[in-house]
């Protein structure tokens, strides 16, 4: 892999987790949380945000035959 296919992919993925982000803050997940647990929720938040922007990314750079 050289250096320009290594920043494209880099930069796929940042924008992936960048409208993860956006596309999250469309859902109303907080009646799905127990009352009191802020840090685990920022957590799992974190970390679905993260899985989505994969997914996505991978997605993304299998139809770029990255």
């Amino acid at each position: 892999m050289n250096v320009i296919q290594v920043i494209i992919r880099d930069v796929i993925y940042i924008l992936c987790f960048i409208l993860s982000m956006q596309a999250m803050q469309a859902l109303n997940y907080e009646k799905f949380l127990k009352q009191g647990h802020v840090r685990q929720a920022q957590v799992l938040y974190f970390l679905l945000v993260m899985a989505l922007a994969w997914l996505s990314g991978s997605f993304v750079l299998i139809f770029l035959d990255f």
